[in-house]
């Protein structure tokens, strides 16, 4: 990605907007089918369903992310409590007291948005409940701190911060990115960092936050089928992700749900 690459025209800005709101609402109707008795495959066969139907593009199915040996196979990655990231679709019955991440992306006239949120199954512990919270309140930190002038550093440092003060760790290898002309372009966006360093944000371009945090040990596990990461003492992890835009002022969140 040519450092040209990272600012998007208004032109640009503009189809990626209309595509975080179709995001929002398929990521929407997604939590909204989670109950105890669901599939993974059936939520991920209903992903697939509301991004055709809306003429777009389902983005993680069949891309294949450096590294991989092989496509991922699904429209929709579904993580279900320790497993963290890019859990793959099957016949896995979701139970009363689970919880799971879903994340997705669409590829909308040509350009790319990424979304992401942990769902309660049922009725979930308070220690569940507050993962989760702590969890999405950190994107809304790092997001509060995504402004034009301050560093991808400034909002690892946010993100981190919060999630410490309220018991809980960040994964280090995994974390945000740019999006747009490509499902993940540079800058990496990691949850830690110092304040003041990396590169400096600026109007136009158009980042996926996404803050991953465990409730016991840092430390994860890739999984065999090369695309699920698990943390490494089987404790819970939840994510959040937003597409948002820099601008002159506070961000854009254009993935945001009603």
């Amino acid at each position: 990605m040519t450092k040209k690459g990272f600012i998007k025209t208004e032109e640009e800005i503009a189809i990626i907007r209309e595509g975080g709101k179709r995001l929002a609402f398929i990521l929407s109707a997604l939590r909204d089918a989670i109950k105890p008795g669901v599939t993974t495959r059936e939520l991920d066969q209903l992903a697939e369903k509301l991004i055709r139907e809306g003429g777009d593009i389902p983005a993680f199915l069949n891309y294949t992310p450096e590294g991989a040996r092989t496509p991922y196979p699904s429209s929709l990655c579904v993580s279900v409590n320790d497993e963290i990231v890019h859990g793959i679709a099957s016949d896995r019955v979701l139970l009363e007291g689970d919880i799971i991440g879903i994340d997705t992306g669409i590829q909308h006239k040509g350009l790319f948005t990424d979304s992401a949120l942990t769902v309660p199954v049922g009725k979930i512990d308070d220690a569940a409940k507050k993962l989760i919270k702590v969890t999405d309140e950190a994107l809304a930190v790092g997001i509060s701190v995504a402004r034009a002038g301050n560093t991808v550093g400034d909002i690892g440092y946010a993100i981190e911060k919060y999630v410490k003060e309220h018991g809980f760790v960040i994964v280090e290898e995994l974390g945000g990115h740019g999006v747009g002309y490509h499902q993940h372009e540079d800058p990496h966006i990691a949850n830690y960092g110092d304040r003041g360093q990396g590169m400096k944000l600026k109007p136009g371009m158009v980042l996926a936050l996404e803050p991953i945090v465990n409730e016991g040990t840092r430390y994860i596990k890739l999984m065999p089928d090369d695309y699920t990461f698990v943390t490494r003492d089987h404790k819970r992890s939840a994510h959040f992700e937003h597409t948002i835009l820099i601008t002159d002022g506070a961000p854009e969140i254009l993935t945001l749900r009603q």
